[in-house]
């Protein structure tokens, strides 16, 4: 199983976790137009160097949208803090945890966790709120400037 993560790294909002046996960079790319679809295009997407990334179909995404494209140094996770700090919660907090019985079932539970993450958990980073609620105040008062971490 596979787990694609879209991390708004202003917001920590989780915007995406999509879960298949195997993810193409057709697949990478049928997820960020979704995203922009709901929330505009990002200034820049930040990600590492796996083979879904490092293809051109990715590179030739960003130019046709006007995203900057920040790709990791291999071996340089720290680059990219913000998506591994989220997928370090995620496999502590639920995943290590987890055996699923299907495709389906990953899914939809981690569409719940998903969920749980944006609506209830506080962030210090965030001044205690969760990341939906710091969107919403953030929105209110800014222009907001999307930037996304992506990582499997």
């Amino acid at each position: 199983m596979k787990l694609l993560n879209a991390v708004d790294e202003f917001t920590r909002e989780c915007l995406a976790i999509e879960v298949d046996r195997s993810i193409t960079a057709d697949d990478v790319t049928t997820l960020l137009d979704r995203l922009v679809a709901e929330r505009g295009v990002p200034c820049y997407l930040r990600c590492d160097n796996g083979p879904e990334f490092a293809a051109h179909a990715i590179a030739d995404w960003c130019r046709f949208n006007g995203a900057a494209t920040v790709f990791i140094d291999p071996g340089s996770p720290w680059q990219n803090a913000w998506v591994e700090s989220f997928n370090s919660r995620l496999r502590d907090e639920f995943l290590n945890g987890q055996l699923f019985d299907s495709l389906l079932e990953a899914q939809v539970l981690l569409a719940d966790w998903r969920n749980e993450y944006n609506h209830d958990r506080l962030h210090s980073s965030l001044g205690y709120l969760t990341p939906v609620e710091f969107n919403k105040a953030w929105t209110e008062h800014h222009h907001q400037r999307l930037s996304l971490a992506v990582a499997h």
